[in-house]
């Protein structure tokens, strides 16, 4: 029990070695295994896990066959891992966590047939992602009913990045002859209620829907419209341009911008998943601070580890806390010559407005990064900088640091406005 309270505590050393003596009483207790394989896990020591969860699923733990496999793809061993999410599904077939993980799986290869298709059908058997949906009782859109004359609702169903790199699919609809009514989070609806194609957007929050023949979730577009890897709808900017006062009122507050400006995030939600493989400290990200740029903090909320080294850093512009919108940061992003972020809605913010923007990310990304590829199909003006199998975030940095200091010395950098 005390185990099971430091796993819920996020302590996973302490609980790794209270159910190593726990095993040591009971080792015919598949469950122990199976969650001696998750603490190895989630202190990245997934080579160890794996054979935890051989022991557990040799025990008869169902859960082993899965979390295995999600061993198996941070690994980077993408062919067994899906298989184990294949035998998942085959012995569990309501097992829709495997059936979603198999999907993305699918997506991050590349194999978008599948990938969209496998992901649609798992979404609608898991709890958290229906909830967070709303609660309509009209059809659904599948992207092959006529929609010329009808009114379809479309709704934010996972994050802020989420809905900023789908909503290029709106005019799109709109291309169709719909009228589409965009419902998204409350923070994001000045910025997206002048999105072409857009009749109405409304937040989140709102109590009432007005009528509509359809509805569709926004990340079931792709879907929709039959998006292959070959041809992503990826138009260099495709977020309404940011108000020209605003973006005047931000060039003033930045002072003169006499060297290249470059936005930095180090960190994203603390609460996402995974979180620790796509966040860094901030002490990393400063190692950039030597080349002859001006930096400017993009960073929301910074963590409390981080804040006393921001303060530290008088070579940091830190005007956080007039972002207190979506076009706010929009403004600021149009008066920056690059954006250097992790994977946050402000690297598909900066992307989505066609500013250069360079995200670092982990050994195994998210779906939507890809592998092996320096460039994103859906953001021309992204730079993508992996981890290696190092899973090491300062050899990242020094990446980034090479290439900046020699685009700056280069005068690869120029300052617009979209």
């Amino acid at each position: 029990m005390r185990a099971a309270a430091l796993l819920s505590l996020g302590r996973h050393a302490e609980a790794l070695s209270d159910l190593e003596r726990v095993r040591l009483r009971d080792p015919t207790n598949a469950d122990t295994c199976n969650q001696m394989g998750n603490c190895l896990s989630a202190l990245g020591r997934y080579d160890d896990a794996l054979s935890s969860y051989d022991k557990a699923a040799a025990l008869g733990d169902k859960h082993a066959v899965k979390n295995k496999a999600i061993a198996l793809e941070h690994l980077g061993r993408f062919d067994q891992a899906m298989d184990g999410y294949r035998r998942a599904v085959a012995e569990d077939a309501n097992d829709a966590h495997a059936e979603w993980n198999l999907a993305l799986l699918q997506l991050l290869t590349g194999d978008f047939e599948a990938g969209w298709a496998g992901r649609e059908a798992a979404r609608w058997k898991i709890p958290v992602l229906v909830a967070g949906y709303p609660k309509l009782s009209g059809p659904l859109w599948r992207g092959t009913e006529p929609i010329d004359g009808k009114t379809i609702l479309v709704c934010p169903d996972e994050g802020l990045g989420d809905v900023i790199q789908f909503v290029r699919y709106v005019p799109m609809l709109a291309a169709r002859g719909a009228r589409v009514i965009l419902i998204v989070q409350d923070e994001l609806v000045p910025l997206l209620s002048h999105l072409p194609g857009v009749a109405q957007c409304l937040p989140k929050s709102a109590t009432t829907v007005p009528s509509y023949d359809f509805h569709c979730p926004l990340t079931s577009l792709p879907l929709a419209f039959g998006t292959r890897l070959a041809a992503i709808p990826a138009e260099t900017s495709c977020l309404p341009v940011p108000p020209p006062d605003r973006v005047a009122t931000w060039d003033q507050r930045l002072g003169p911008h006499d060297r290249p400006r470059a936005g930095l995030v180090w960190s994203g939600n603390p609460r996402h998943p995974r979180d620790r493989a796509r966040s860094m400290p901030f002490r990393t990200m400063a190692r950039l601070l030597d080349v002859d740029a001006i930096f400017v903090s993009l960073q929301k909320d910074p963590r409390a580890d981080d804040k006393p080294a921001l303060l530290e850093r008088t070579d940091v512009i830190d005007l956080t806390a007039h972002l207190t919108d979506f076009v706010e940061t929009a403004a600021l992003v149009c008066c920056l010559d690059l954006v250097i972020t992790v994977d946050t809605s402000v690297a598909h913010l900066s992307a989505a407005l066609g500013r250069p923007t360079w995200i670092l990310l982990p050994y195994v990304p998210d779906y939507r990064w890809l592998l092996d590829r320096d460039d994103s199909p859906w953001y021309p003006t992204m730079r993508l900088f992996r981890q290696d199998q190092r899973r090491d975030y300062g050899h990242v940095i020094e990446q980034v640091r090479t290439e900046l200091n020699a685009a700056c010395r280069g005068g690869s950098f120029r300052s617009r406005t979209p």
